[in-house]
This record gives C-alpha cells, structure tokens and sequence, in this order.
C-alpha cells in the first residue's frame, strides 16, 4: 500500500509503498476511500522540514536546551547522530479520513467489516486506528464530505468550550476552513455570527451560509463594526480560527467582546496578550485542545477505554458523532467548501501546487481503493550492503523504534545480510529497512520467524513482548539476540527457561563491551581481594506515563533498565549475587524511579547502585567506581577512566563515548557460527530474575 510521508529534515514529501499494517488490540483496520487535507497543519510541517537547521531552533528552542545538555553528557559525536536521525524520520500526514472496514481487531464490538466510517487515520490506503478513533457514517452523508469530519471536529470543540446560548452574538476571526465549519455549527445553534477576513471570496462564501461576514481589509475598523452591531454592548464571545504570528487577533478580541466575555483560540496566533483589557472587563481566556477530551490520553486512545457518559458529555468520539450528526441533517454543508478534489497518487506534488493557489479552501485526497494493494510485506531499494555473504548469519529483526534506527542498526557490520526488519505499523519498518539496507519489510512478524533462510533474529521490541518473541524464536531454534530486558515477569522468565535448550541467547547488554569496561575488568583481574564496586546512574525524569514506567508494558525503569547495571556489577566482579536489597526514594507521583541496590557477591565484594531520576542533565549520566586493594578505577560516562594507585595506568581517553554497543552486536554475530555464548544462560536468567524481585520489593514497600 502507498502512504504520504514528510521528512522533517528537508521537508521532502515522498508516496512510499509500505506494507499493510496489522490490526491491533482495539482497532480497526479501514481500506481509505478519501482524506482530507489540512493545508494549515500539513504546509506548517512541510515548511518547517524545508528550514535551515537554525531556523528549526529558533522554532523549538526548548530542544536547543536539551541538544546542549546531551553534547556536554554525551559529545558531539553522538549528539549530532542522535539529532539527524530523528530528523531523517519521515512522519505521516493527515488525520482526517472516510474508508470501509476491513479487518476487525480484539475487543471491537462496535464496528463490522464493510461498515463505511470516519477516522483520524493519515494520509494512507489502508490505516490502523483505535476504536475511539473512528465513528460510522450515516448513509446519507457523502464519504467526500465525511473525510472532513475530524478536521470539523476541532472547531466544535472551541465552540463547546466557549459555551454558546442560542442569540449571542459570536465573531469569527478567519474564515478558512475551520472558520467557515465553525460559522455553520454557530449558526445551527441559534447564534448571530459576524465572520472576519481578508479574502473577498471567503466572505462572500460565508455570506451564502447566513453569516455577517466583513472584509477587515484596508484599515477596516472591526472593533467599532462589532460594538455598532450589539448595540455598544461588544460581541458576547470571540472564536479564533486565523493563522498568523501577529498579536492582532488576541488584542482586537480583547476590544470587540463584552463585559465578562469569552475568547477561545483555536487557530495559531501570537500571545502577547495586554493584560488591560482582560483585567478590566473579566475576560475569560482559553485555548481549545484538538478534537475534545481523550486527545492525547494513551489510556482512550491506544487502550481503547471510554470515559463515563455521564461525566465527559463530549469525548472526542462523541464529537466526531455530532460532526457526522449535522452533516446528516443539512445543517453542515461542504459543497461550496470542497474546493480541490485531487488523487492520491499525484500527492508528493500537491503541497508545491496547492501552496500557489489562493482560492483553496477544502482540500480531499481521492483514493483508488478497488486497487489498493493489501500485502504484507514490500522489498526494498537499497544499494548498502554486500550481496554476496558467504555463510555469515542471515537476519531478520523484529522491531523499528528508536534504539533499532539510532543506535543498533549503524553498528552492524556491512558483511552481515540483513534480509527482512517487521514492525506492526509497516510505514517504520520500511524507512528503517531501506535506510540500513534490508532487503524487505513487513507488518507480519511470524513471515521472519517461518522464513528458513533467517537463522539469526533481533529483538528491539517494547519490553512486554521480548519474553514471547524470544519463546517463540527459540522454538524456531533461531540464533537470538534481544535488547535488554530478558524479561518483565518471573512467570515469563520461567517459560523462557522451559524452551531454552542450548540455543544461541544474548541480551544487550552493551556496557560490559565497552573497551574502557574491558580494561577495568583487565587491570581487575590482577587484584584477588573483594571489590566494592559503586555505579551512579544521572538517569534524568520521564514522565510517569511513558511506556516505559507502565509496569505491564515496560516493566518500570528498575526491569527496563536498572537490569544493565546489575549485569554490569556482575561482569565486574567475576562472582555470583547471593544477596540483594533495595531502597527507593519517595516521590510525589509514585514513579519509583530513583533507588539505590545493593548486591552481595559469593567472593565478598559489594555493589551499589544508586539510579536517579532527580538530577541534573548537565552532570554526567553514568559514572562507575570500583576500590580494591588500596586502588580506584573511575569510569566517567564511558569516555575517561582514571585509575588510582596503579603502578602502571593512570587515564585511558575514549576519542568518543562509547558505551559498547558496536562491539556487543558484532561479537554476537561472529559467535552464530559457533553458537558460542558471549554470557552463560544462567547469567542472563539471574540478572533479570534479580531485577524483578528487587523490583517486587520495592512497589510492595512503597505500597506498605
């Protein structure tokens, strides 16, 4: 299937045939028919993928912070491809469509296939959205003007929230789209709307659907027009639909609304609000989030979980629901407002065209959907590998986030063959592949598993789904390597260890890889006494409901990541763990995420591990000290290790940060051939066993 994607480095819009994606828990699969286009929004990401790597800063200069605070941490190095392959990461446009049902997932009962419907999917032949996301289309609305729903929806829920009685008298600032769909609600519930533009052809427009609409053009007076029509009383609320950076808007609203009036922004406007006339008359500010509520809350959202009827009215759901309802009575109308109806494989150029027009209003995608194609799986272009690999180990990889793109993936040697990559979505699996040099991708991860010329699988997948994957890769008896954790459950652990049966195991466990790791564990190896072994982790806070922190899906920072450390601790000192303990920091939200262990080792030596949430990003993110026999080694953020009391070492400098990731990767891929494990099985199972029952203790602690 083909899908419109933006690149937020050049600004580059390319159709990429992707696979297919899977239909998820909750969601619905829908074969689109027609999309609307947001000119406003979509132009706003193209334009800012087009700027210059300055002019992107000046736009979002809280990323300049966090950029700066990684090139202290981090170096420039790392932070410079950290940066770029973000950028580099195409990102879907649209989120406004009307499609049929085609495939039904778990836990939806609300929708059957064949079923026409609306839904935030983007910019694709086929999209994969929540059950929240999506409503039914009456039969008498056309899908053409269904596409808009969405996009409706924006307005209606500024206009909820600016609480309308039928006879008020509402100025509409901007008479776009959301502009004309917002004047058109207004006046179905009974309100005088005067309408405020620049552009003749959208006033006259408005006119025709019963608005007062004037041209605020060559140094029109709006203020007084609005005060001459309510009688010197101003406009009861203002609505504001325009787009521009100036701070006009906010101050000619201030001046036109009444005493105790309301002004809810929808559009995008400068906010150097004077504070005068908003102190003096009570004026009531407000600015409207998208669709309605459930917008950006993962748990209605992604879940799938609804909020009580009685308590939120309008959901974003419900919303959608009321566009489709006045579409569905006559009272909102897109026949004068569909102005451009173009087909969706001429659809890299229409940013370009449709920017050189003024007349555009209402913009549609049109799809070929009888011809949609439903594979599962595309190959890919590419000329960066090798194409004849002897006997190295074939790969498939099962997971195309961030750590795959950035990190794993620039690592590996290009002898590798590198043959399928998967991810349910398809769009990531393909930009990841195409770019590292696969030769296919798919949405359908058992194709990886049942393809007999794979031998070797990756696994960089959220935390909940290794231990399943793993299982099954085992039983496919695939050489497996699985970013760390193992694990998130002692009942999953257990099953893992049912269907190992020698097969070839690793964990990414990168740091005891990395050459300044290995030359402390040299210069250790001479010392027979204990160790008292001390890692600092400047973690840095994530917000609480990241994924990682949810204790089912990323099993919390201690299981997710925490587990690097104990390995590390045992890597060091050379001995098995016979005692752990752990205390964790009250925090007001409850994340624990800042806590200290501490490991006892059959030989006597100690480790400690303090892994803080609260710190500052300017201080360096992980330091690791070791004391033995009247000797410290300090390992500072994988880049500088000093050494203390040794005869012969004083300071080893790393050209750069170097964490061991490549070295991890490349090693375990040499391995395949001889199936030689790189850490003993038990190892892996009593580093992520430990994990989980410190883990166990502290939320029962925390509980108490």
């Amino acid at each position: 299937m083909k899908q419109l994607l933006n690149s937020l480095s050049d600004g580059e819009i390319k159709l990429k045939e992707v696979p297919k994606p899977l239909v998820g828990k909750n969601e619905i699969l829908i074969k689109t028919h027609y999309s609307a286009i947001s000119i406003g929004t979509e132009k706003m990401l193209v334009d800012f993928g087009k700027a210059n790597y300055i002019k992107k800063a000046k736009q979002q200069p809280e990323k300049v912070k966090e950029v700066i605070n990684k090139v202290k941490t981090d170096g420039i190095s790392t932070t410079y491809n950290a940066v770029k392959s973000k950028l580099d990461k195409p990102i879907p446009l649209g989120y406004s469509s009307a499609g049929e049902v085609i495939e039904i997932g778990d836990n939806v009962k609300e929708f059957r296939v064949g079923d026409f419907v609306i839904s935030n999917g983007s910019h694709a032949e086929v999209v994969a959205v929540n059950k929240n996301l999506a409503a039914k289309i009456p039969s008498n609305v056309k899908l053409e003007d269904a596409a808009f729903t969405v996009i409706s929806s924006i307005p209606l829920q500024g206009i909820r929230l600016l609480e309308p009685q039928i006879g008020e008298t509402i100025v509409v600032i901007g008479l776009g789209l959301m502009g004309l769909i917002a004047s058109q609600i207004l006046v179905a519930n009974g309100c005088t709307v005067i309408g405020t533009d620049v552009d003749e052809k959208k006033i006259e427009l408005a006119k025709s659907y019963g608005i007062n609409a004037v041209n605020v053009g060559q140094g029109f007076d709006i203020v007084n027009y609005v005060k001459n029509e309510t009688n010197g009383f101003g406009a009861d609320k203002v609505l504001i639909t325009a787009s521009t950076k100036s701070n006009e808007p906010i101050l000619q609203s201030a001046n036109m609304v009444r005493q105790r009036g309301k002004i809810v922004l929808v559009g995008v406007v400068g906010l150097d609000i004077d504070r005068t006339p908003f102190y003096e008359k009570e004026i009531t500010f407000q600015v409207s989030s998208s669709y309605g509520p459930g917008r950006y809350d993962k748990q209605y959202e992604s879940d799938g979980i609804d909020y009580p009827y009685g308590y939120v009215r309008w959901t974003e759901n419900r919303n959608f629901r009321a566009i489709l309802k006045l579409m569905e009575k006559g009272s909102l109308t897109f026949d004068n407002l569909i102005t451009h109806k173009l087909n969706f494989t001429d659809a890299s150029q229409v940013y370009t065209d449709i920017s050189k027009e003024s007349n555009v209003i209402g913009a549609l995608f049109k799809y070929d959907a009888e011809n949609t194609n439903l594979s599962v799986i595309s190959h890919l272009e590419n000329n960066s590998r090798i194409k004849h690999f002897m006997n190295e180990p074939t790969i498939g990889l099962i997971g195309a986030g961030n750590y795959t793109n950035q990190t794993l993936l620039p690592k590996i040697n290009k002898k590798y063959r590198l043959k399928t990559i998967g991810s349910p979505g398809g769009m990531n699996a393909s930009f990841v592949g195409e770019k590292h040099g696969f030769e296919s991708a798919t949405s359908n991860i058992d194709l990886i598993f049942e393809d007999s010329e794979i031998n070797t699988l990756l696994i960089t997948t959220r935390h909940d789904s290794h231990a399943s994957l793993v299982r099954k890769g085992l039983h496919f008896n695939k050489s497996i390597f699985v970013e760390k954790p193992l694990a998130i459950s002692n009942e999953d652990l257990e099953k893992i260890e049912e269907e190992y049966n020698g097969q070839h195991l690793m964990v990414g466990f990168n740091r005891r890889f990395s050459p300044i790791t290995i030359k402390m564990k040299t210069l250790l190896s001479k010392l027979s006494s204990p160790k008292n072994i001390v890692i600092e982790i400047n973690a840095g806070k994530i917000p609480k409901d990241h994924w990682t922190q949810d204790e089912k899906i990323g099993g919390g920072r201690l299981v997710g990541e925490a587990c690097h450390f104990i390995d590390l601790a045992m890597f060091l000192a050379e001995s098995k763990i016979i005692k752990y303990e752990i205390v964790c920091m009250d925090t007001i939200d409850e994340t624990n995420d800042t806590f200290s262990i501490l490991l006892k080792f059959e030989d006597g030596s100690i480790a400690t591990i303090n892994y803080n949430a609260n710190g500052d990003k300017s201080y360096p993110k992980e330091i690791i000290k070791v004391t033995c026999e009247n000797k410290i080694l300090e390992n500072n953020n994988f880049k500088i290790l000093k050494g203390y009391g040794f005869k012969n070492f004083k300071t080893l400098r790393s050209a750069k940060q170097d964490k061991g990731h490549e070295a991890c990767i490349n090693l375990f891929l040499e391995s395949v051939s001889s199936e030689k494990a790189l850490i003993p099985f038990d190892d892996l199972v009593e580093s992520a066993r430990i994990a989980i029952e410190l883990d166990k203790k502290m939320r029962g602690a925390n509980e108490i």
